[in-house]
């Protein structure tokens, strides 16, 4: 894996949540209280784009059912073996940098 640039921090400001696409892959980039985050962009349900759904509090959400990914360990709601990867995140300047695969 490769830390690559996906964003400017300003594109994700405390709070929200993008998706970002990267060699044809989505991947969900959130800023929860001031701490960027990078996780799966596909709910294992069926596929749902977690960058397009909800960030409440540290959990994002997939707009299509609903389920629900802690940003931070990736983990679902509904069980471990849910569990969606997340990715180191390092900022450099105004630059996001997310290591991924």
């Amino acid at each position: 894996m490769a830390f690559v640039r996906v964003a400017a921090a300003t594109e994700v400001p405390e709070g929200t949540l993008i998706e970002i696409l990267h060699q044809g892959n989505p991947y969900a980039v959130c800023n929860v209280e001031g701490t960027i985050r990078a996780l799966s962009g596909l709910c294992p349900h069926h596929g749902g784009p977690l960058g397009q759904g909800a960030l409440e509090g540290s959990m994002v959400s997939c707009p299509w059912h609903c389920w629900q990914f802690d940003s931070e360990t990736g983990a679902c709601e509904f069980g471990a073996d849910l569990a969606i990867p997340v990715y180191a995140v390092r900022l450099a300047g105004d630059n996001i940098l997310v290591d991924l695969p």
